[in-house]
């Protein structure tokens, strides 16, 4: 058999581009760099949301997951999301879909899951095949009056549909829920705070806009983490919310019981924020078993939670100082953990690190754009249906005439021509038989 002959091989070209380093970074480095910032990882100071979570919740909005509706499975959401805004992978997808139904991740959960969503121990959700969501009422809020433009739309990666720039956002999302995220060269963190005291500073500096960092820290004293917890009071917390950075002190929530045979119990019924329960006792039963000074102490470490709620207990032996124990608990384990507080988000189109009374002036902004376009949306509406009816009373006083002309013409078209020339109005022609239909007369067949 011949031996095939290949194909010769292409040229090869040698020539080498040079170009400094500078010109390279700033035609690729810095575009990613930005892209990163403003379409990934950082949430806008509007609504509190980044682009995934805004799309997330914006299609579930088109495939009508209401409250009031049945659960639809995740994998039909996120396959929509993916198909029409978001050109990532599904795994970001999910992930945030899943985190805005976990109740120890959101302050206020704005996705109703149905299925496993993951655990406070640090279990992932299940996969998506499996789950279920729906929106939940706070939701229907940051949606509200979308449809009355209200927010300004862009085009999706192919230019084919329409997305929301920033949702409505009638409550105020990013300090309710706070947010997390690593971008290039820049990273937020902003914890989350109680809904209704996050809502009476708001009010109160729509009612006084001059009102100082120490006045709203009467209304909004600190942040609420979701999974409970103890705030140290160490001065970092006015510092946080005049400068938006600054590192608190947070530890989990411990009482000391009496426990069996004389010893006594640690018993752990709340953890610091985004410290996976099992991972933590893991750490201290480590420390234990290493033998580290006053740990010794330590007879047995098991949790105890159940559906009713969450509870670990660290059993000591006889004759062991439990507040000692605990003192070296909170140094060496997470217990108590260092919450850095870093308030970065999108505003005026940039990343910006902003203070608590920033903040909420750049919400108190954006509801009053949003309630002008929506009031200016209801006019246009209304002078629309006025103009109509002014036109349908005209046709009402002159009905004669009106069915005269209808009759004497032979296309709609030409019917339409006749009544503006007669009467200087300008209206569908079908209006006019629906009149004829309500005072009884014969229906017309106009096509």
């Amino acid at each position: 058999m011949a031996k095939r002959k290949e194909p010769p091989m292409p040229p090869v070209n040698e020539e080498v581009i040079q170009r400094p380093m500078e010109e390279i970074m700033h035609d690729s480095m810095i575009p990613y760099s930005e892209h990163v910032i403003l379409e990934r990882a950082l949430p806008r100071v509007e609504d509190g949301l980044k682009p995934v979570q805004r799309r997330i919740l914006y299609t579930m909005n088109e495939l009508g997951l209401t409250p009031d509706k049945p659960h639809r499975k995740c994998a039909r959401i996120v396959g929509d999301c993916l198909g029409k805004y978001h050109p990532h992978g599904d795994t970001s997808v999910y992930e945030a879909l899943a985190r805005m139904a976990q109740d120890f991740s959101l302050r206020a959960m704005l996705v109703d899951g149905h299925g496993n969503f993951g655990s406070v121990d640090g279990d992932g959700p299940a996969a998506m095949r499996y789950t279920e969501a729906r929106m939940r009422p706070l939701a229907i809020d940051m949606l509200r009056d979308i449809d009355k433009d209200t927010v300004s739309f862009s085009l999706n990666f192919d230019d084919t549909q329409k997305e929301p720039d920033v949702l409505p956002a009638r409550f105020p999302n990013l300090l309710v829920n706070g947010a997390s995220g690593i971008a290039v060269g820049l990273a937020t963190n902003i914890p989350p705070h109680n809904p209704a005291e996050v809502i009476s500073g708001v009010i109160a500096q729509i009612d006084n806009p001059d009102i100082t960092t120490d006045e709203l820290m009467t209304y909004i004293p600190a942040p609420d983490f979701p999974t409970g917890g103890i705030l140290l009071r160490d001065g970092e917390l006015k510092t946080a919310y005049e400068t938006g950075r600054a590192k608190l002190q947070l530890r989990a929530r411990v009482h000391i019981e009496d426990g069996p045979a004389g010893r006594k119990l640690l018993a752990i019924t709340e953890v610091p924020y985004q410290v996976p329960k099992a991972a933590m006792l893991e750490k201290i039963l480590r420390l234990s078993e290493e033998k580290k000074g006053i740990l010794t102490g330590i007879h047995d470490i098991r949790d105890e939670s159940d559906r009713t709620g969450l509870r670990a207990v660290i059993e000591l032996k006889r004759d062991v100082d439990p507040e000692k124990v605990l003192a070296y608990l909170y140094k060496y384990s997470d217990l108590q953990v260092t919450y850095g507080v870093n308030m970065v988000c999108i505003a005026g189109g940039k990343p910006m690190q902003l203070g608590l009374k920033a903040m909420i002036g750049y919400f108190i902004q954006h509801q009053k754009n949003v309630v002008t376009r929506r009031t200016k949306y209801d006019l246009d509406q209304a002078l629309n249906r006025a103009h109509i009816l002014e036109g349908l009373i005209i046709a009402v006083d002159n009905l004669d005439e009106v069915i005269r002309l209808i009759r004497a013409s032979k296309t709609p078209k030409e019917a339409r021509v006749a009544l503006m020339n007669a009467f200087a109005l300008y209206f569908v022609v079908r209006n006019v038989s629906l009149i004829l239909q309500n005072v009884g007369d014969t229906e017309l067949d106009l096509g």
